[in-house]
């Protein structure tokens, strides 16, 4: 695959999306500076450093760990001009005002290298004006690159061409924002507010309208729009409190100021509450008050018949609840026929949103996919509004639409474009996604970039092979599928609720093992979602606890600790592809692997004492063997300990890895593995690792016994634990619980420096675990955590 290489990359702006993009790319290993003017007072690059400084103590934390902050460059406009030259993508992010970025683009022409890519990130300025104020020969190499806020967790970003764009620098820009940013990209059309923020926002303004219309508070419609209606959890007015009311009435003037012949124009007027809380100062969750406010612990919405903040807690009803979880072609009609204001409510937005999106997608996107995933990607829906169209009835749903414009109930008079009523059953095919603009059904790009996603997202109707049903089937139990893409490397596939290890999960990973040592290269685990794996399954041990007690649960102990063993010493490369949690027994089965293939937001820890046990798994013995291995290569004669206490702290405090550079700070990722920007891509470069290593002669390591810290070391650590007891920072059980895990990774009662093996500590392990087991405050602590899902502090 060729690659555009990009060595450096600056960012003009250090404001909230300048600097937060710099982050990123800071947490993705892509060289960046970070530009602004020159502070008046004090060091020139005032500006720049204070807002660095501010990425160590945002919410959510824009960078992978605090300190990498310090890799971001600073510079002025001033004195560091010829900094750019040595940049091969220049990101311009200061604020949205046209006359500002002109003035920019006209100081720093003179300094961009001949082949570097300029490019804007803008919410919805025209890019085609932008590139006005550039010399010929940049034009061709500038376009619009809209990162959704806050960069690091929102996948989507909108790349926008003008029509001097030239097609390959777009190609390029797209293949590194894919791979090397790990974004899911969508090409928009240069029309205002591009894709997602035109859709995302037009649809915001129409609930508002049909809320106030059907009478509903701002608590019951964020609760009918949230995960009810398969959104973001944050509904409506709380994701509008989020954002800022200021920015949203930013992106509604660019609606108002561009779009007078647009039939949905009437809609965009400024919401009269928003209009007078932002003449208030109430600009939502950065003010501390906009649509809801806190006070103390309680949370309060606006009643603006009242003008004041009136408790809230509003829910929708039982039956609009029960309507929402039925098939979507049942689902719409019964909202549609119901005379329930909230369902009634509920029908309004999603026939709004099916008509807004259908009237202008030749003129946004190229097609019915790019909105699809816009919305997905930028607004977190589950589904596009052309894909839940299409699953309820693609003709059925387009005659109700156009019924309720010519019965005067939909926000436009505008008519379905022809092509809706064609005959057609949806906008998705297996063939491609429909484009008005080419009249014809498109295909995926077929960008080099893409070979590297198996399983790419894909829209429903697009007859994309789910991954648990493709390639080769090798074996299958209950829980776990094994099988292969390549014949080269198996695949395992764990495929209970939350990936939990359980007894039947443990037999089908060490079946893939021996049919991978048997005919394959390597074994890769990995999962086609957010879950590696939850941790043990403790439901699934109850039955065999009521009946034996601790003492049936010791043998199973012992089996996942021997499964984790023989992943270990496995003949061929194991290699864990993780994305999103893995946590508990899943922590311990990424540890025992030959090498771990993150994604950038993977979540990684040792958990158990938040049900009042220890990790029983070889969690424990792994920190403890690491201590030695770090002790020993630092220095024959070290003392362990001052290696084990990160270790025996992350398990103690039940410390997880926010990210995948975090996991690795932590020690539950090693600088050998390897981190993926891009969650499509882990599949791909696990199996790439596997066959590497296996073709680089891969051998298991060798079994050896290793030294421990010995007693000395767990009479100093309970002496701290004690103090921390004392001091009221930990309870009663909380110290019996960590002077355990001190017990287990210090070795026991041994010298210092006595040799000790993985089944040793194992069996340690598992005794603190089992007496832990028949412990009342732990099995209070496990009872809460399966009853509520909430650790219980006792």
């Amino acid at each position: 695959m060729s690659r555009f290489q990009v060595r450096k990359v600056a960012v003009l702006g250090a404001g909230v999306m300048g600097a937060q993009i710099a982050a990123h790319l800071v947490n993705v290993k892509v060289p960046v500076v970070l530009f602004d003017l020159p502070a008046k007072e004090g060091p020139k690059n005032g500006i720049v450093s204070k807002a660095i400084d501010n990425l160590k103590k945002l919410k959510p934390a824009p960078l992978g760990v605090p300190e990498d902050a310090a890799l971001i460059g600073q510079a002025n406009y001033e004195e560091h001009l010829e900094q750019l030259k040595d940049c091969d993508l220049i990101i311009e992010a200061i604020a949205e005002r046209m006359d500002w970025k002109l003035d920019l683009y006209k100081k720093i022409a003179p300094f961009i290298a001949p082949h570097a890519i300029v490019a804007s990130n803008t919410s919805g300025l025209s890019i085609t004006r932008l590139s006005e104020a550039l010399p010929e020969e940049i034009k061709p190499r500038f376009c619009g690159i809209h990162f959704f806020n806050p960069p690091r967790y929102m996948y989507l970003v909108e790349l926008i061409p003008t029509p001097t764009t030239q097609p390959q620098i777009l190609d390029q820009l797209e293949s590194f924002v894919t791979t090397a940013v790990g974004k899911g990209v969508v090409r928009a059309k240069d029309t205002p507010n591009f894709v997602a923020n035109r859709v995302g926002i037009a649809g915001m303004l129409a609930t508002i309208i049909e809320a106030e219309k059907f009478g509903l508070t701002y608590d019951v419609v964020d609760d009918l729009t949230g995960k009810k209606l398969g959104r973001a959890s944050s509904g409506t007015f709380r994701t509008a409190d989020v954002v800022g009311l200021d920015t949203m009435a930013h992106v509604i003037k660019t609606l108002q100021d561009n779009l007078a012949d647009d039939p949905f124009f009437p809609t965009y007027g400024t919401p009269a509450v928003v209009a007078k809380l932002i003449e208030q100062g109430a600009l939502g969750q950065k003010a501390g008050a906009g649509f809801y406010k806190k006070v103390g612990k309680d949370i309060l919405r606006l009643d603006p018949a009242k003008g004041e903040y009136v408790p809230a807690g509003g829910k929708a009803d039982e039956i609009v609840g029960r309507m929402l979880k039925k098939a979507p072609a049942e689902r719409l009609k019964l909202l549609r026929e119901s005379t329930n204001p909230q369902a009634q409510f509920l029908w309004a937005i999603l026939r709004d949103g099916f008509h807004y999106a259908a009237v202008h997608l030749a003129d946004i996107a190229e097609t019915a996919r790019d909105v699809d995933f816009a919305m997905r990607w930028g607004f977190g829906t589950q589904k596009g509004p052309f894909e839940l169209w299409q699953e309820a009835g693609w003709q059925q749903v387009a005659n109700w639409i156009k019924e309720d414009i010519d019965a005067g109930k939909a926000l436009s008079k505008a008519p379905l474009p022809a092509w809706v009523f064609d005959g057609r059953t949806g906008v998705h095919t297996a063939e491609g996604s429909w484009s008005p603009a080419r009249g014809a059904y498109v295909p995926r790009s077929g960008l080099a970039v893409y070979q590297r996603q198996y399983f790419p997202e894909n829209v429903s109707g697009s007859g994309a092979v789910e991954p648990l049903k493709a390639g080769t089937e090798v074996f299958k139990n209950d829980e776990v599928r094994v099988w292969t893409l390549d014949g080269e490397v198996l695949i395992a596939s764990i495929t209970a609720k939350l990936h939990l290890i359980s007894p039947t999960v443990t037999e089908g990973l060490l079946k893939a093992v021996e049919l991978a040592e048997q005919s394959y290269k390597g074994l890769v685990i990995w999962s086609p979602d957010d879950v590696f794996s939850a941790g043990a399954n403790l439901e699934a041990l109850m039955p065999v606890f009521m009946a034996k007690g601790a003492k049936g649960i010791a043998p199973e102990e012992k089996k996942l600790q021997d499964a984790m063993l023989r992943i270990r010493y496995a003949t061929v490369p194991v290699v864990s592809a993780i994305r999103g949690i893995a946590l508990g027994g899943g922590c311990e089965l990424a540890i025992h692997s030959a090498r771990r293939v993150a994604a950038m937001e993977s979540y990684v820890g040792l958990v158990e004492v938040g049900v009042g046990l220890i990790p029983g798994a070889g969690g424990l013995t792994y920190i403890a063997r690491r201590a030695a291995e770090m002790a020993a290569a630092g220095n024959a004669n070290a003392d362990i300990q001052k290696f084990l206490i990160d270790g025996f702290t992350s398990a103690a405090m039940a410390k997880v890895g926010t990210s995948a550079i975090e996991s690795r700070k932590l020690g539950y990722l090693l600088w050998s593995d390897v981190i993926v920007p891009n969650k499509d891509e882990l599949l791909y470069v696990a199996v790439q690792q596997a066959k590497a290593m296996f073709e680089s002669g891969y051998g298991a390591p060798a079994r050896a016994a290793f030294p421990v810290a010995g007693r000395n070391a767990i009479a100093t650590i309970k002496g701290q634990l004690a103090n921390m007891r004392d001091g009221g920072f930990i309870s009663q059980h909380d110290f019996h619980i960590s002077s355990l895990i001190a017990d287990v990774v210090c070795g026991g009662d041994v010298d210092a420096g006595s040799l000790v093996t993985e089944e040793y500590l194992m069996a340690l392990e598992r005794k603190h675990f089992c007496g832990l087991l028949e412990h009342p405050k732990s099995q209070e602590r496990i009872m809460g955590m399966l009853q509520t899902g909430k650790p219980v502090r006792n």
